[in-house]
């Protein structure tokens, strides 16, 4: 702890969401306070790499546990103001491309083909194209359009004087729900086969995660009213809905028809160095999910 800063890896995203949670019920405990419904929080792992040993698995070896009914939040995405809901999100696809050429002394590149370089062009023709393809924006998104970015890449060789023969990179795509995901895949698909057709490699396409977007909740629903109200009641704060391109787990909620809600207030240092949460945001977190617990379910409407 640090400056009434909590540093560490995860500590933001998801830790912070977490302890909140079970603070806000440990208070009711303490001061002996009875909901006027069942509260229950459901911890689960998985979240980052597609879910099917987390909340996937808890809701098919408990199809009944949660309810269309239910008030569902789940504590994660959010902004540093505390004010934003998150009722959307985008589609999710991660690609994966492994070039093959053939592999030489760096000398003689004439007798080889260099999967490096082919990787290369085919990582900015992505980059310049996919965006240009699906240019497309919604307002209540926060990043409005589609993204399509390159990210992770792995070791080819392991010394400068040989031409690579073979190259593998990954681009993370967030698209609007516009647009379906085949759509996208047949225009990476497009791509690919120019890099192939110039360069005179072969191009391996697979994807490690597909997840279409899920119906979005209602900005009317009953679990978004509810928060708001925790919201202006606890600190003065007048919620606004919001899309997102990261992926919760509120995702495989709506598409059981479970209506959940996103929200914490977070400085966005998921995923970065010095990963933080702010004690104040935590505490503030939790007396706002306390009140939720304790509030009454608004009428339909």
């Amino acid at each position: 702890m640090r400056d009434g800063r909590i540093i560490g890896r995860g500590v933001e995203d998801n830790q912070q969401g977490l302890t909140a949670s079970l603070f806000a019920l440990r208070a009711l405990v303490d001061e002996g306070l009875l909901p006027p419904a069942d509260v229950g929080l459901i911890l689960v792992a998985d979240e980052e790499t597609g879910n099917a040993y987390g909340i996937e698995h808890v809701l098919a070896s408990e199809p009944g546990l949660v309810r269309p009914s239910d008030l569902v939040i789940v504590p994660d995405a959010g902004d540093a103001g505390g004010s934003v809901i998150e009722v959307a999100e985008k589609s999710t696809l991660w690609c994966g491309f492994t070039v093959h050429g053939r592999q030489v002394h760096a000398s003689i590149p004439h007798a080889g083909v260099n999967a490096h370089r082919a990787a290369a062009h085919l990582a900015v023709r992505l980059d310049e194209g996919l965006p240009a393809r699906f240019p497309g924006t919604d307002p209540l998104y926060d990043v409005p359009g589609s993204t399509f970015e390159p990210t992770r890449h792995d070791a080819n060789v392991p010394n400068v004087n040989t031409i690579p023969g073979e190259e593998r990179f990954f681009f993370d795509c967030r698209v609007l729900p516009r647009y379906p995901l085949d759509e996208v895949k047949v225009a990476v698909a497009d791509v690919v086969s120019s890099v192939e057709r110039d360069f005179g490699v072969r191009v391996d396409i697979d994807f490690p995660a597909e997840l279409p977007a899920a119906p979005p909740t209602p900005v009317g629903a009953p679990v978004v009213r509810v928060l708001s109200g925790a919201l202006r009641q606890v600190a003065g704060l007048e919620a606004r809905c919001i899309g997102i391109g990261g992926g919760t787990v509120a995702a495989v909620l709506r598409r059981r028809g479970i209506p959940a809600a996103v929200w914490s207030t977070l400085d966005e240092t998921a995923h970065s160095p010095n990963e933080y949460c702010l004690v104040d945001n935590l505490v503030r977190d939790a007396t706002v999910l306390a009140h939720v617990f304790m509030s009454e379910r608004p009428e339909a409407g």
